[in-house]
């Protein structure tokens, strides 16, 4: 296994109806955050919107790590005050400090329209 195996882990995101989109969840941007998903994948819920991200609760409890106030497009964070994953489908500045875990490099285009309430799944693949 190479260094690169342990630091990028590739995920995909199925969102029942609308399709998927595939990732990478990189432990460098906050190890203790992205070791902690891994640990509880795989993860099912449902969409919530606000702005420009989708996002869902997630069943852990993590404090800020890296935490940042500005996000790019395709970025994925955990955001500890809602103990939820996020995916950003646009440059924004989150309410509260997020740590990102991860990168959308496909599929993107699936969170556009997905209204509240859908069924989300995340895996490794």
């Amino acid at each position: 296994m190479s260094e690169a195996d342990i630091s990028r882990i590739p995920f995909r995101v199925e969102i029942q109806g609308f399709g998927e989109a595939r990732g990478e969840l990189i432990r460098f941007l906050a190890p203790q955050t992205v070791d902690a998903l891994l640990r509880i994948l795989p993860l099912r819920g449902r969409v919530s919107i606000s702005n420009a991200q989708v996002y869902f609760e997630v069943p852990m409890k993590i404090g800020n790590e890296k935490a940042v106030t500005k996000v790019e497009r395709g970025d994925v964070g955990y955001w500890p005050f809602g103990a939820a994953l996020c995916f950003f489908k646009e440059q924004m500045r989150p309410y509260r400090p997020v740590n990102l875990v991860g990168k959308v490099l496909s599929g993107l285009e699936v969170f556009q329209n997905v209204p509240s309430g859908t069924p989300i799944k995340v895996e490794r693949s």
